[in-house]
């Protein structure tokens, strides 16, 4: 089955930018601790935010949280998710421990645009879904009566075969399975996270996830991410002749975002 993007920005730092303009005024300023939040109003913190973004000072950043969780994506994204390790964690879901009776995936757009690539597409993944039940099948077989021999009830030998089935047979599964998963970033790690990901140079299906993460993000803490996006919002493209071309549209819909 096809399905499509859904994020949810799960959790966030309370009071995300007041803690770092918080964090940040410690730096500068010899007050103890328990004054650091003292005299920081709604338009205080902003402006001071913005002095921060300004100065390039990114460390205050790191003390905030972000969680989402995205579904309708495919291993292809978390591949590539997954290598932003820097303030970042995540979870999910195991093809190991969950049997996939009927998997999702993510078609390509262009694939989609065009119906002979997409009837193709689509007969690819039914056949890897009748692939993946018959394999699960056999190998069920095989570890069941093993366990059987080795003596382990009924009910173990099943819960057991089960797993082990699973374990190999998903491995005819395509990258375009889709996935969920769970992931927390902070601040420091969003603000590059953007600059790669947001850029028209990213793969296609990551640059949406990350724009709507960006989109999301605005919403609660709009100082903090007033200039994120990639690189070339606020500077040169960095991307030489690699370049998109498209620096002022790029411009306009960050902007506006």
């Amino acid at each position: 089955m096809h399905t499509t993007l859904k994020v949810e920005l799960l959790r966030y730092t309370p009071d995300a930018e007041k803690l770092i303009a918080s964090a940040a005024k410690l730096c500068y300023s010899a007050v103890g601790v328990d004054k650091i939040s003292d005299k920081l109003t709604e338009e205080n913190t902003r402006k001071f935010l913005d002095m921060l973004v300004g100065m390039g000072h990114e460390s205050p950043t790191e003390h905030i949280n972000f969680t989402f969780g995205v579904e309708g994506i495919s291993r292809v994204l978390t591949h590539q998710l997954v290598r932003h390790r820097i303030g970042c964690s995540y979870s999910q879901q195991s093809q190991r421990y969950v049997r996939l009776n009927q998997f999702e995936y993510i078609i390509p757009p262009h694939i989609e645009a065009i119906p002979d690539a997409k009837e193709k597409f689509i007969k690819a993944m039914e056949d890897d879904q009748r692939y993946y039940d018959e394999l699960t099948k056999i190998l069920f077989k095989n570890h069941y009566e093993e366990y059987m021999k080795h003596g382990f009830n009924e009910g173990e030998a099943k819960r057991l075969a089960e797993k082990k089935s699973i374990e190999d047979a998903r491995y005819v599964f395509p990258n375009a399975c889709e996935t969920k998963i769970v992931f927390t970033m902070n601040g420091r790690a969003l603000f590059n996270f953007f600059k790669h990901r947001c850029c028209n140079r990213a793969q296609w299906e990551i640059r949406q996830l990350s724009t709507e993460m960006l989109r999301q993000v605005k919403k609660v803490a709009p100082t903090l991410f007033k200039y994120s996006g990639p690189n070339c919002l606020n500077s040169s493209c960095p991307e030489g002749n690699m370049t998109c071309g498209k620096i002022k549209e790029v411009r306009e819909k960050f902007n506006s975002l």
